[in-house]
């Protein structure tokens, strides 16, 4: 059995959607299992024709075969969750877990004074996650609409390890907007760290085997709050960094990749690996590359960099939007990765 625990590295929108996804086509993997704030943070899946835009669901959508479970630390905002079920066909593989809290209108409200502070998305995440520490907040066992998907996924994914299977646990956000460790208080309203989403399924820390932490081959922030090293707009867009947020749709700040906030990021995440995505913006030769022979001298030289100063391989590089757009550094039988 194995539980790979999948993080962000930054501030968010590293990518994780994809390397999530892209690790659900293994064949051995059951489930994928999301820990988290909640919908506030928005993974985009790419694979052949479809684009998934994916606020509540696990990123491993695309797999057809893979439970797509959410832990009881998550918020759930029902309309949010019911409508990507419905969008994407998936209600015969959601579990929810019983104890998960619930976001209501009167937190959509309260937000939007956050929004206005603090540049928070407006989603209501952090009044639902104040009233859960007040013990007032409704629990998704008291929602009549997700009845059919509720059941205790902490129990379910550890006797799914006690079987032999492997699972994958899916953060959300980035290191460096956890409440504890990031950029108070221009941060998310929990930790989002590695430790933490263990914490948000159920998983104890000697059931991990691998934590992965996602990087993007340079930094990108929405909303306020630090970033060093940042670029003005004229200079994103001469290089091609201009993005926007997959939630907000503002437009992402953007600042070369740090290696000295890297190496935190490992330290916080006991990071066994690490996946650089984007790898193609820097380096557009490789775009949809899938070969580690395909890497110029440059961007190895920037892997090479990159895994000098945080002391962890690099295993999986991103080189474009698509599920399979990567290099795969790690020794995996290719019979293992095939979508059912």
């Amino acid at each position: 059995m194995s539980a790979t625990v999948v993080v962000g590295g930054q501030f968010g929108d590293e990518g994780k959607g994809k390397i999530i996804s892209y690790l659900a086509l293994d064949s051995s993997v059951v489930a994928t299992v999301r820990g988290g704030v909640g919908p506030n943070a928005g993974h985009t899946v790419r694979h052949g024709k479809k684009t998934y835009r994916l606020r509540m669901l696990p990123s491993a959508v695309a797999n057809s075969r893979i439970k797509l479970m959410i832990g009881p630390g998550v918020l759930v905002d029902p309309k949010v969750l019911i409508s990507e079920m419905s969008r994407y066909r998936v209600n015969d593989r959601v579990v929810v877990d019983q104890h998960c809290a619930i976001i209501e209108q009167i937190h959509l409200q309260r937000d939007k004074k956050l929004k206005r502070r603090i540049g928070s998305t407006g989603t209501g995440t952090g009044p639902a996650n104040a009233d859960r520490a007040l013990r007032v907040v409704k629990l998704a066992k008291d929602v009549p609409s997700l009845s059919p998907y509720v059941a205790d996924v902490s129990t379910k994914i550890n006797e799914l390890l006690d079987e032999g299977k492997n699972i994958l646990i899916e953060g959300t956000q980035g290191t460096f907007l956890s409440v504890y460790h990031g950029t108070y208080p221009y941060v998310t309203s929990k930790d989002v760290t590695a430790s933490a989403i263990c914490s948000d399924v159920g998983l104890g820390p000697l059931r991990v085997n691998e934590v992965l932490l996602v990087l993007k081959a340079y930094v990108t922030r929405v909303g306020a709050g630090p970033l060093e090293g940042e670029l003005d707009e004229n200079e994103i867009e001469r290089r091609g960094w201009n993005e926007v947020g997959t939630v907000t749709g503002r437009p992402r700040r953007a600042a070369p990749m740090n290696l000295a906030m890297a190496k935190r990021a490992v330290i916080l995440n006991s990071a066994s690996q690490i996946a650089i995505t984007k790898l193609d913006v820097l380096f557009p030769e490789l775009r949809g590359s899938r070969r580690e022979q395909d890497l110029s001298k440059s961007a190895l030289k920037f892997i090479d960099e990159v895994e000098q100063a945080i002391s962890v391989p690099v295993s999986i590089i991103g080189t474009g939007p698509g599920i399979l757009d990567v290099i795969d550094r790690r020794i995996v039988s290719s019979k293992r990765r095939t979508v059912r």
